[in-house]
């Protein structure tokens, strides 16, 4: 991929700004559907959600884990070690925050809602549910600019071309979601307006959290191996918690499970042709 050089120019957070403003304004564009329709076909849902979650699995991999393990061993470290650790401890922080944060997956009831009991409104629920999910999706954007500024990824793996295509493919696989927030919401009764700021507002978090993930690793660089793998394992978190089962609950099994095959192959193609 070539970079434009006024984008290269940049400084690393703002370049993490930018990357993670394109990821909110997919979710954004999926959330505006609900303009147009406020009826869910949900074997297109769960197909997109299967295919977001396979974006997500081969972004973990190619665009985090590895670099992860090579920037481990330049820095002389076990080059499993900071990938191990900090693959887990993603996962644990995911875990934390799903067992305290009042949220609410797509499709279920209000008496479903996980975390700490609260009268808060079903769309307060639902918009936290992906928001609680698009934290992890940010800082691994915002990650991997910082890590390319850095400079010390012997493979090159890490560089400005892959973070704007991780970004890309999460933008590619938020669309969906800003979906599947506004429309059940326009379903219910909601006036279109409102569904659609409830949908967009689920990815504002990722443009914060990228920013956050860049500076946190510019200034602290002996982190970014365990930064890395961070991000990839709160986001496989995710995958395994909420998409796949959300993709498969109407019944949709094989078409949402040819739609993750779908969505890793199409994210590892962009990483390797692209990054």
């Amino acid at each position: 991929m070539i970079v434009p050089e006024w984008f290269l120019s940049l400084n690393p957070i703002v370049q993490a700004l930018l990357g993670g403003l394109f990821t909110w304004g997919f979710t954004a564009l999926g959330a505006s559907l609900v303009f147009f329709t406020k009826k869910v076909n949900y074997t297109l849902l769960d197909s997109m959600l299967g295919f977001a979650a396979g974006v997500m699995i081969a972004a973990s991999v190619w665009s985090l884990i590895i670099p992860s393990i090579d920037m481990a061993e330049a820095q002389g470290v076990i080059p499993y070690l900071p990938a191990v650790i900090g693959f887990l401890l993603g996962g644990v922080f995911l875990r934390i925050c799903d067992q305290y944060l009042p949220h609410l997956h797509i499709g279920l009831s209000k008496e479903q809602a996980e975390g700490i009991p609260t009268k808060w409104r079903r769309s307060t629920l639902l918009v936290l549910a992906i928001t609680l999910h698009n934290i992890p999706e940010g800082l691994a954007v915002g990650v991997l600019f910082g890590a390319a500024f850095s400079g010390v990824d012997p493979s090159g793996t890490a560089t400005v071309a892959a973070a704007i295509t991780l970004a890309l493919g999460i933008g590619i696989q938020n669309f969906p979601e800003g979906m599947a927030v506004s429309m059940p919401l326009r379903r219910d009764g909601m006036k279109v307006g409102k569904s659609f700021y409830y949908g967009q507002l689920s990815g504002i978090v990722e443009p914060v959290s990228a920013v956050i993930g860049a500076a946190a690793v510019i200034f602290i660089q002996p982190i970014l191996p365990y930064a890395l793998s961070f991000a990839a394992g709160a986001m496989i978190y995710v995958v395994v918690e909420e998409l796949i089962p959300e993709s498969q609950q109407h019944g949709n099994t094989d078409i949402a499970t040819l739609g993750s095959m779908i969505g890793f192959a199409v994210m590892m193609t962009l990483d390797v042709a692209l990054g």
